[in-house]
């Protein structure tokens, strides 16, 4: 099944994050790349066996996160892509955090990988790094200098962690503009990890695009079905994991308590 099979399911969706550890070059850098893709390529089988439908490969132990990817983490963000790839049948995706559209496009190209998210999309936020613009227009024009048009773009509205520049704006605003641009999807955020978009605000999307409408933060086994009821499908990460903690690996209890919550 590949990624466009799933988000035209006609039954909800689970994508899983596998959270890499800090890339080498990053504040927490262990020091042992090794240990990084072994853990990213554990927590993908862990999920698939599980049986989420897809899974994002992110860099989301490298905070405090710049806009773009530095050398060492491009390099290390693809070679745990193509391992995560190798290791599991189901879709894969990158997510080069915080946004750089470019090295996740790049990294999926190169990989095979089916999908990216774009957390800034269409709108211009700041968060503790700074003031980041929207890159709608030159995601979708790389995409189509690199050849891959068939890689789907997964495009958050008003993005956790972010306070929007233009607060005016609605989030309905938003998701018209993401799908307009070409998005393939629109997540939709609360506003910080672990916690849940609102109903009615993923109500307000649902009821004005067409694309799949996907919850993106603090889905778990307690409201995976209100969540799933409105939204197509879900990105869960530190759900799955003891004590809600990042860096800890895939806990398969958990991983499959929630997909059985959502499938019984």
């Amino acid at each position: 099944m590949n990624i466009r099979e799933v988000l035209g399911l006609n039954r909800s969706f689970i994508i899983g994050m596998v959270h890499c550890l800090p890339l080498p070059g990053t504040l927490h850098d262990g020091g042992d790349v090794g240990r990084v893709y072994a853990q990213a390529v554990r927590d993908a089988q862990t999920l698939e066996a599980a049986g989420v439908d897809a899974v994002i490969v992110e860099n989301m132990g490298d905070d405090p996160f710049l806009v773009k990817l530095e050398p060492g983490q491009f390099a290390a963000l693809a070679v745990a892509t193509q391992k995560v790839r190798d290791a599991v049948r189901i879709p894969v995706g990158v997510d080069a955090a915080f946004c750089d559209f470019a090295a996740s496009l790049a990294i999926a190209r190169a990989t095979g990988a089916q999908f990216i998210r774009a957390a800034v999309f269409v709108d211009t936020v700041q968060y503790y790094g700074g003031v980041i613009q929207p890159c709608a227009r030159e995601c979708m024009l790389y995409r189509k200098a690199l050849g891959c048009e068939d890689v789907m773009v997964l495009a958050d509205v008003q993005v956790k962690h972010t306070d929007m520049v233009l607060p005016h704006v609605t989030v309905e605003q938003s998701a018209a503009n993401a799908a307009a641009c070409g998005a393939d999807a629109i997540i939709v955020t609360g506003s910080a990890i672990g916690i849940e978009p609102a109903i009615k605000t993923v109500e307000r999307v649902k009821a004005l695009v067409k694309v799949p409408v996907i919850a993106g933060s603090g889905v778990n086994s307690g409201n995976i079905r209100a969540q799933l009821a409105i939204a197509d499908g879900a990105i869960i990460g530190s759900a799955m994991k003891e004590g809600g903690k990042i860096a800890n690996p895939i806990s398969e209890k958990l991983a499959r308590e929630l997909v059985a919550a959502l499938r019984g």
